[in-house]
Parts: structure tokens; sequence; C-alpha cells
């Protein structure tokens, strides 16, 4: 059973400037309904670990975690930090079913996916979501990893295979585990779907939110496993570790 919403009729599609920002209602004057004003106040995310985002003090830096044990993916592309109203956007979109916000959080991960592509970034050959469990899907209705993946393929012309990855268990929530108690939930959980071939592949895996990294480095190794020669993570927002801003 295919689940997933049809987008080109459930989300409006953006022709002129005219529309409203999605935040404050003022006219966007945009080729998206954000207006600069509130596209400036959105939680940037400037200083990070340039492996897997995190939020440091520093710009230039590797986080301890990814020093001490390097993780199996390359990079992770994250434009902002959980923080409001970025966490109210995403929770809007995944939670109340609100299309809109999540194709707007999407152009704007294009976007910025542009930039670091111009500046040297290498571009991935394949997005591949990261799969819903089958019970939330049933609950939720849609996938959010795979509705971003499927308009960052269209807007980066880069091909998307939403079946790629499979859930071989349905594991509880990830929220309110520590670390530890995450990676151990997600152990052995994806698997390569059955007739996909990742050999020599440079595959960028798309999800919302990056927490703890342990279901990012969970997946990598599975792709790393079936071949993949570069493993890259875009989401939109990186937490930061519990007590930092």
């Amino acid at each position: 059973m295919n689940c997933q919403p049809n987008l080109k009729r459930q989300v409006y599609k953006w022709i002129n400037i005219n529309h409203p920002c999605l935040l404050c209602d003022e006219c966007a004057e945009q080729p998206y309904p954000l207006c600069v004003a509130c596209e400036q106040e959105l939680p940037w995310l400037d200083e990070h670990c340039l492996r897997c985002a995190l939020p440091l003090p520093m710009a230039g830096l590797i986080c301890a975690e990814c020093s001490r044990r390097p993780p199996a993916f390359d990079q992770v592309v994250a434009p902002w930090h959980y923080g409001f109203p970025l966490d109210t956007l995403i929770s809007r979109f995944k939670h109340e079913s609100r299309w809109p916000l999540g194709r707007l959080l999407a152009e704007l991960l294009g976007h910025a996916l542009r930039d670091r592509f111009a500046e040297g970034l290498p571009r991935p050959q394949l997005l591949v979501p990261v799969p819903l469990a089958r019970r939330r899907l049933r609950k939720r209705g849609f996938n959010q990893a795979a509705m971003l993946a499927h308009w960052l393929s269209s807007q980066l012309s880069i091909r998307c295979e939403a079946g790629a990855l499979i859930r071989t268990r349905d594991t509880p929530a990830q929220q309110g585990l520590d670390a530890r108690g995450r990676q151990g939930n997600l152990r052995e959980a994806f698997a390569l779907a059955p007739g996909h071939r990742l050999v020599d592949a440079h595959v960028a895996l798309v999800d919302d939110v990056m927490t703890t990294g342990a279901t990012a480095r969970a997946i990598a190794e599975v792709l790393r496993r079936a071949g993949a020669r570069r493993v890259d993570v875009y989401c939109l927002a990186r937490t930061a570790k519990p007590g930092h801003v």
C-alpha cells in the first residue's frame, strides 16, 4: 500500500511572489512563501562539526565523538540548528500534515545544497530517505523524509529511490532514549531492499532532524556494506547536545 500523499495535488504550487509568508502572513515578495525578515530569523547553523554538523563554539572543528568513533557517513549538511521557529515548523509538517511547510523547508534546503555544490561539495548520484517504521507510517499516513527526498530530487535533478532502504523490524520511538539507547534500539533495524545495487555509488541519506546521529550512523554502515563509495546526510536541522545551545 502506498501511503504517500499525492504531492502535485496536495501541495500548492508557487507561481508568483505575491503569496503570504507562512510565518508572519506578510507579503513574501520572494519565489517561495517566506519573507526576507523571517528567513533571516531562522536558527541558521554556523559553527559546527565538519563531519556530523553538531553545533560547536568554533568553526572548522571535528567534535569529540567523530574524532573518537568516526561515523560511516562522510558529511552532514544541515542549514539550521533545531531551535525556534524551525522546530515548530518541522513539528507541524510532521505531526499535523502541514505539507506546505515541509515543501518550503525542502526548497530552502535545496538552495543551501546548491550553494554547497558550488563551493565544492561532491554531488551525489542518489537520494535515499530514512524509512519510517510501518506502525508509525500507518498512524501518520506519510513518511516526512520521503517527501523531503522527492522534493529535493525534483529541485536538484538527483535521482531518488524511496524504496532502497527497508526497516527489518519496528523499533520503539527514539524520543526519550539516550545516545547508547538509540544505538541499541537501531541495531540491525535497517537493510538494503532486494534488487537495489549501490556498488561505487555516492549516496545522500535524507531525514528531517539529526539528534544523536544514531540513525544516520546505522544506515550509513548498511549503505557502506552494500558498496556505497561515499555517504552524505542531508537534513533540515541538527540538535545540540543537551544543555548546549
